[in-house]
């Protein structure tokens, strides 16, 4: 029976049980497809995170309990600080993704990440499905290829935001992110992606890709503080600089344990 060597990390925090919990593997190659999902699945955490050699850097991918992810970024946080400071891997870490070239540097916040600038495409119209979420009201809107994104009035808005999980489903293939300028932080946010088997996501890096710029346009600066305001909850310190943007956070090592494969 195959036996592999898998890590939990808390990405997104510098303290157990908070942030937001991904699992990962490090392999010499990738095991079947099915078998990955099956591991995912079988953890049922927002993400398992796969990573492999490639010879001048490292081949990314992660999956959620139902399918393979096009982008995560508390789970490449969690990759990072399995190959630095779970392996002793120094310098930069460089990830071939679905979204590109994913570099990581050792901060003093823990780790930087250098993530690809997806620019929200603002709304003129809203979609039906997003109405029947969130009424007839003025609703400020903008999307990127993987998710729709909504403005609400404060923070307090943010909170107490209950989701109508079979709604959010409608707005397939696309999930859904709230977020509205912070008390504490320049700005907030909740994720909800039912279709990804994720009801709430507790920290979401790769949403920041689409938040900091818009963030940034609105309240005319380019480095800001983010929290997602989860149950669990997670900070992220964000730069966007032109075509990149840069997140930096920190992680804790929960797990380390043996899986034992067919």
């Amino acid at each position: 029976m195959p036996e592999l060597t898998m890590y939990q990390v808390d990405a997104f925090t510098n303290a157990l049980f908070r942030g937001n919990p991904a699992a990962v593997l490090v392999l010499d190659d990738w095991l079947p497809e099915a078998i990955m999902q099956n591991i995912a699945a079988e953890n049922n955490l927002a993400e398992t995170a796969f990573v492999r050699p490639n010879g001048g850097g490292w081949d990314l991918r992660w999956f959620t309990p139902v399918h393979e992810a096009p982008f995560c970024g508390h789970a490449t946080l969690a990759t990072s600080h399995v190959l630095a400071h779970e392996m002793g891997i120094d310098g930069q870490l460089v990830f071939e993704t679905q979204v590109g070239t994913l570099r990581v540097d050792r901060s003093n916040d823990g780790y930087r990440l250098d993530f690809p600038n997806f620019p929200p495409d603002i709304l003129s119209e809203i979609p039906v499905p997003l109405r029947a979420i969130f009424g007839p009201g003025e609703v400020k809107a903008f999307r990127n290829f993987e998710n729709m994104f909504v403005e609400l009035a404060d923070e307090r808005a943010v909170v107490n935001f209950v989701p109508d999980l079979p709604a959010i489903l409608k707005l397939d293939p696309l999930s859904l992110v709230i977020t509205a300028r912070g008390d504490e932080h320049d700005f907030v946010s909740r994720y909800f992606a039912p279709l990804a088997g994720i009801p709430e996501d507790p920290v979401t890096g790769s949403i920041h890709a689409t938040l900091v710029p818009y963030w940034a346009q609105k309240l005319g600066k380019t480095n800001l503080s983010a929290f997602q305001r989860s149950s669990r909850g997670g900070h992220l310190l964000c730069e966007l600089k032109g075509d990149r943007v840069l997140l930096s956070g920190s992680a804790v090592t929960f797990m380390k344990a043996q899986i034992y494969l067919p």
